[in-house]
């Protein structure tokens, strides 16, 4: 049975419903931002991981995230959205309790994973149930609320993990994930109706099994390369290779096979590669850079973690404001004009850190975080819905997954590769300074500027002759980073650019799934 093209009658709530989930998995990931720092701290106060156990704690779950978002996609497809909507809120959720509870940093890495298995399965199922229930002429609007969701959560995480930090220990940053999952979970019973693939086709056992491995060990690799900042290293190129030939091989089978579970002919619209491509390339700009946001405010500036948050705000509240409206830019100037316009605003965003140092001004930073979040906001929205709608409804979640992918697997490069050039610059600028220490603990000492001040620390009165060198190395190299990273958003412009169609296609017209529930509502209208 179809239905008509006015969309679901309760579609208004139900985005509601939906902008919850995603909030609590974007939530938890800027919250954690703020924590890092009070981590790193000896117990009780903290948990005393190291520089490379906080960047397990982040990479944990994008590893487990970015490894199962293709795969949750199809099994949501297949057995049904929301089904796949609840089961990921539950497992977050859980995850969320557990970290809280956590005795060291290998508890925590391993929860964190947990937690990554459970937002694999929200977030494609949230962005498939708006293209299930939103027409057509609806969608980008409905995308752009989406994303200004996101906007929010960005803003409201880093603001609610300072107040949690100010009162309570490092757990609560995490236990605050758990009642908001649980209103999550009601609202999504009540309100979001079950919709699925009518016609999935036989199960891809070669294909299934062959993406995860390989966005896995390609994932790994990149993480492995950053946190070694040597990505010669025997072990990442054996992880990040075997990822890339695991990854030829899936696409090559898919090509082949009677029921991929991936459709390679999707790439061959540009308005689908192009757009992913955006995404990867604006998410691998911003969240290398910003990955040293916490660290430049609260070490170099001496904010706390609740200054650190309301000064991350102008970031998000551009967001909020922009993201909703840029399918009216689009409507007037076309996808490809906003998004590498946006894409070029996110390099120039990135480029104006170089006017920051030790003392400068903080109102210049607040502007640049809103010319990055205004810049970002005119490339997800139109982005996103360009890959949605390059695709047919049924196979939503699929295309959700795949754009989700794109954007985790730019961010882990982004941190990963733009996190190593700035340790390694960072090394280099402080290296000289470090002799005043044992040569036993330089090594460590010179990871980042964190474990430079604990040093500094422990060297009591002597060790303040190495706290404003850390800052001035610390500043150095945040400016060669923001200069990468400008550069690789400006490859991003370039490419959507050529590649990206002007204009939104018109689509032939698309019979729209139905549930049961749907079903009783229409009937019941008439």
């Amino acid at each position: 049975m179809t239905m008509s093209t006015s969309g679901h009658p309760r579609r208004r709530p139900i985005l509601a419903a939906l902008m919850l989930g995603v909030m609590i998995v974007v939530l938890d990931n800027s919250i954690l931002n703020v924590a890092m720092r009070v981590m790193s701290r000896p117990a009780p106060t903290g948990l005393g991981a190291t520089q490379g156990e906080l960047e397990w704690a982040v990479n944990s779950y994008t590893l487990v995230f970015a490894g199962l978002l293709f795969t949750a996609g199809l099994l949501g497809d297949r057995f049904g959205r929301k089904k796949a909507l609840l089961a990921g809120l539950l497992v977050f959720g859980a995850g969320s309790a557990l970290a809280a509870a956590s005795s060291g940093p290998g508890e925590l890495i391993a929860w964190r994973a947990l937690m990554g298995v459970g937002g694999a399965f929200v977030m494609p199922a949230t962005l498939a149930v708006v293209m299930n229930v939103f027409p057509r002429e609806e969608q980008p609007r409905a995308i752009g609320i989406w994303a200004g969701g996101v906007g929010l959560a960005v803003a409201a995480g880093p603001i609610t993990g300072g107040l949690l930090l100010q009162h309570f220990w490092w757990g609560s940053v995490f236990l605050v994930n758990v009642p908001l999952a649980l209103v999550a979970l009601v609202a999504v019973t009540v309100l979001v109706p079950d919709s699925r693939d009518p016609s999935p086709g036989r199960l891809d056992p070669v294909g299934v099994p062959l993406s995860f491995a390989g966005l896995v060990l390609l994932v790994y690799g990149i993480i492995e390369g950053g946190r070694l900042a040597d990505f010669t290293d025997p072990e990442v190129v054996a992880t990040a290779g075997g990822g890339a030939l695991v990854l030829t091989a899936f696409v090559l089978y898919e090509r082949r096979a009677a029921a991929p579970a991936l459709d390679t002919r999707w790439f061959r619209n540009p308005a689908f590669s192009a757009a992913v491509a955006a995404i990867a390339f604006v998410f691998f700009a911003l969240m290398g850079a910003t990955f040293f946001s916490a660290f430049y405010l609260q070490s170099v500036r001496g904010c706390s973690p609740l200054e650190t948050g309301l000064l991350m705000v102008p970031l998000a509240v551009a967001q909020m404001i922009f993201a909703p409206r840029a399918r009216r830019v689009v409507a007037r100037f076309g996808a490809r004009a906003v998004c590498a316009t946006g894409l070029a605003g996110v390099a120039v965003g990135m480029w104006a850190v170089v006017l920051l140092d030790e003392t400068t001004p903080l109102w210049v930073l607040e502007v640049i975080f809103f010319v990055q979040g205004t810049a970002m906001a005119h490339v997800m929205p139109p982005a996103t819905v360009s890959v949605m709608q390059s695709l047919p409804v049924e196979k939503a979640g699929s295309g959700s997954a795949v754009n989700n992918t794109f954007r985790q697997v730019g961010s882990a490069l982004g941190v990963a590769v733009l996190g190593s050039l700035l340790s390694a610059r960072y090394r280099a600028g402080v290296e000289d300074d470090l002799a005043v220490l044992p040569e036993s603990a330089r090594h460590a000492a010179g990871e980042s500027i964190e474990a430079t001040l604990g040093a500094a620390q422990r060297l009591g009165p002597a060790g303040r002759a190495l706290v404003d060198p850390a800052k001035a190395a610390f500043v150095d190299a945040m400016h060669v980073t923001v200069l990468a990273a400008g550069t690789i958003a400006l490859m991003g412009a370039a490419v959507v650019a050529v590649w990206l169609p002007g204009r939104p296609a018109a689509a032939p017209e698309e019979t729209r799934e139905v549930s049961d529930e749907d079903e009783e509502e229409v009937g019941a209208r008439r």
